[in-house]
């Protein structure tokens, strides 16, 4: 899909300028197709259909792009993606893709996802998906093992070593959630994003609940977002409710590349 975005404030700002400075008795007409404009006994006519508005992608995302990945939200339609990794709300609290917004898989993890997401529908149509993280190149895999605080025995804990490379580096792990179809507006599941502690840990959710520190309800919303997310093909991990599979490490480093 083309990005339209510079070149649309490139010829409306001269246009809104100039129509806010006709004289009082200029006529000005605006439709869905084309701009018209009347003043001093001269029209102009600018049809928009022959302007392209072009937004620019930073060289992240377009090596991205070069390495065969899809942007999700051109596979599904409906779902919300708000990568933590571009803001500073994670456990790093750090920015480390800049300017990149948009959430990239290899294709055909795209496909299960959207397989996910059309069971999800079809379940709770009030619901949708709001994605949190997909593929991870090396090169920011590499500044965030660097910039942890921890001994380097310790931090496979946290995250994958570069050295070796984890299923995120692969474009064919996806952190995400459950989300209200109409507004976007994240589901409780107990605990937020990226947070290292038991009440995150799907393998310790009975023994949570038994000491107060989730509810049957969060949990319940944990087991819609895993039981689509297997329909679709994923497999979730013990120690991260938001995060799941599409492959094994085996299985992915023979189907595909780590992304750089």
């Amino acid at each position: 899909m083309q990005r339209y975005f510079g070149l649309f404030h490139f010829f409306l700002f001269p246009i809104l300028i100039f129509s806010a400075c006709s004289p009082r008795g200029s006529n000005e007409q605006i439709s869905g197709e084309e701009v018209v404009l009347e003043a001093k006994g001269e029209d102009w006519v600018i049809d928009d259909s022959e302007f392209e508005i072009v937004e620019e992608i930073g060289p992240l995302e377009q090596s991205l792009i070069d390495a065969g990945l899809v942007d999700v939200e051109d596979v599904i339609s409906g779902i919300f993606v708000d990568l933590k990794y571009s803001t500073t709300d994670n456990f790093f609290g750090q920015d480390v893709y800049g300017d990149l917004m948009r959430c990239y898989l290899q294709p055909e993890v795209a496909e299960m996802l959207k397989k996910a997401h059309e069971k999800l529908q079809e379940e709770h149509p009030e619901l949708t998906f709001l994605v949190y993280d997909g593929v991870r190149p090396l090169s920011v895999q590499q500044i965030l093992w660097d910039n942890l605080d921890k001994p380097d025995s310790v931090k496979p804990l946290y995250v994958a070593d570069p050295k070796v490379g984890g299923l995120h580096n692969y474009g064919v792990a996806v952190d995400l959630t459950l989300a209200k179809a109409e507004t976007g507006e994240a589901l409780d599941m107990g605990t937020p994003y990226d947070y290292f502690g038991y009440p995150a840990y799907p393998d310790r959710e009975a023994q949570m609940l038994r000491e107060g520190k989730i509810t049957k309800e969060q949990v319940a919303n944990r087991e819609i977002l895993r039981k689509v997310m297997k329909h679709g093909g994923f497999s979730g991990i013990g120690s991260e409710w938001w995060h799941f599979n599409a492959y094994s490490r085996k299985d992915a480093a023979e189907k595909f590349g780590l992304v750089k």
